[in-house]
């Protein structure tokens, strides 16, 4: 049975992930976040050294990263331990903490950048008055991961959201505590979003003795 002219159109055409890494993104490893830290450093990036460790620590997504303003951040002139974001996606809010590694970073760029609590933390160089856009974002990383030898397409921007949140579960195995820090509402959500299989759970009952 001969096909159709459509048929052999479509058997022709490729795909649209065809020679594409699709699927969840990797997370960084403890290593490599050091490794991209200090690439940063040496390039004396510090916008992107605090944009990187803003993005680990608080486990945002893209979207919710790149709308932060001072004031979510800053109080009495120090940066905060702890600050709480309303999520773009679910318009539920979502607390996170900030470590010395991140606070010091995110002076550092404040200093420089300067502003008022109502602008952004990293405005858009083209326009001051907007922010950062995802777009950039994502070309960022594309350009940290890359800098120390990680391929581009196993790694993006939910790569640097998955970090801190795949990093707290291996090591306590606690789903509903990276459930509320990732700021789902559904904990399946965080068992898809980690990645988590039977060998994650054997591997988890397995280091527990009662």
């Amino acid at each position: 049975m001969e096909m159709t002219e459509s048929e052999i159109v479509a058997t022709k055409r490729q795909a649209w992930n065809a020679g594409r890494t699709v699927g969840a993104k990797r997370a960084l490893k403890p290593k490599q976040i050091w490794q991209i830290r200090f690439y940063l450093n040496q390039n004396r990036r510090l916008r992107d050294r605090a944009l990187f460790d803003l993005a680990i620590d608080s486990k945002l997504r893209g979207c919710d990263l790149v709308r932060m303003k001072i004031g979510d951040i800053v109080s009495g002139g120090q940066i905060r331990t702890r600050a709480i974001v309303m999520q773009q996606k679910t318009s539920r809010p979502v607390q996170f903490e900030l470590l010395a590694d991140a606070r010091a970073s995110l002076l550092t760029w404040l200093e420089r950048r300067g502003g008022t609590v109502d602008d952004f933390v990293f405005p858009s160089r083209v326009n001051h008055a907007e922010h950062l856009s995802t777009r950039q974002y994502a070309r960022l990383v594309d350009d940290w991961v890359t800098a120390v030898g990680l391929m581009r397409s196993e790694y993006g921007t939910h790569s640097l959201r998955r970090t801190k949140a795949s990093i707290i579960y291996r090591a306590t195995g606690n789903l509903r505590a990276v459930q509320i820090l990732l700021g789902h509402s559904k904990i399946e959500n965080t068992v898809r979003y980690l990645g988590i299989d039977v060998e994650d759970a054997l591997a988890l009952a397995e280091n527990t003795e009662i």
